[in-house]
């Protein structure tokens, strides 16, 4: 099993939880919490530090978390969901993917996977999605469409467009959003969307659609990243805005997730072009798309009505579909 053994994720969660406050806690209240000798509770510590998670030890004061950790809460989350429909909830401290662990499941619609961390997080066109325990959001919602692959048209937009909603609910400004699936501030990537399907292409599909945010993204993580990138945390602080707690964030995500997924089947994509093109990072810019070893150049006019990028080119006005095709600004814009 990918995920993390249930009785080892209850112990997990219990020292989690005493450690997150950043103080001190002695090795022998960690093993009355755990019901363990002081000699186990090293043996329970090291699954932390295998999780990435730095702890401190001092003689005589015990083990701390430095900085304390913001952890996510199902019954936090769910008592801040305000949707009806009827969504199961599943959290694990580690995974090896939000969206493999709802791919595996037969009938993975309404369910939603959360994780504190990720051992294989994944981006669009396999890119690995740097996953470090409890500074970012890793969350997948499981959904049903009867109108197959056509029906889908444009719902990576339309995701990328329910984060800056999101966000937009708790006073942050300056996002764009670059074709297909990325959030951005000031050119740095703050979050992404990874969409997969089974079933039928033609009739009844289900999508997995996994957003990544990033929201306090340590150094030493960071350094794994190979493009340009930006984490909450750094953007509230430039805007003078209160912090927000994951688990308030997660609850608005969600319900902002169900309600775009309830219609998105009958109004498709373009009840969203109006506002998404108000948002395109790219906008009246020279750009270059590239799939494979096909290069071609154009002023990005902005998205169509199905969610496919306009491109004036040398050949003239031109749209272009999803799939493996990378989008950057070329260097004369």
């Amino acid at each position: 099993m990918s995920e993390v053994n249930i009785l080892e994720a209850g112990s997990l969660r219990q020292i989690l939880a005493l450690l997150a406050d950043g103080e001190f806690h002695s090795g022998e209240e960690l093993g009355l919490l755990l019901g363990v000798s002081r000699a186990a509770v090293w043996k329970h510590l090291q699954k932390l530090e295998g999780l990435g998670i730095r702890l401190l030890s001092i003689k005589g004061r015990g083990y701390c978390i430095d900085g304390g950790l913001d952890l996510l809460d199902l019954e936090k989350i769910e008592a801040q969901i305000h949707s009806s429909l009827p969504i199961q909830l599943n959290l694990f401290p580690q995974i090896d993917s939000t969206n493999a662990y709802l791919m595996r499941h037969t009938n993975p619609a309404l369910q939603v996977c959360l994780a504190e961390s990720q051992s294989a997080g994944r981006g669009r066109r396999g890119r690995v999605w740097v996953s470090p325990f409890a500074q970012n959001i890793y969350c997948s919602i499981g959904w049903g469409f009867e109108g197959g692959v056509a029906a889908l048209e444009g719902l990576s937009l339309a995701v990328g467009l329910v984060i800056v909603r999101t966000l937009q609910r708790y006073g942050i400004a300056g996002l764009e959003l670059k074709w297909p699936n990325d959030v951005l501030y000031q050119d740095h990537k703050l979050a992404g969307v990874l969409i997969e399907m089974t079933g039928d292409p033609a009739g009844y599909c289900q999508v997995v659609i996994g957003v990544g945010i990033n929201i306090a993204m340590g150094d030493d993580s960071a350094q794994e990243i190979t493009q340009p990138w930006i984490d909450l945390r750094t953007i509230v602080e430039r805007q003078g805005l209160p912090c927000v707690s994951r688990n308030q964030l997660v609850a608005t995500l969600i319900d902002e997730l169900l309600l775009a997924l309830n219609g998105y089947e009958q109004a498709g994509f373009a009840d969203y072009c109006v506002e998404w093109q108000s948002f395109n990072a790219h906008a009246g810019q020279m750009v270059e798309l590239r799939n494979g070893n096909n290069v071609c150049s154009g002023i990005c006019v902005g998205v169509n009505e199905v969610g496919a990028l306009v491109l004036d080119t040398a050949n003239g006005r031109e749209a272009f579909h999803g799939g493996e095709i990378s989008l950057r600004r070329t260097h004369d814009s």
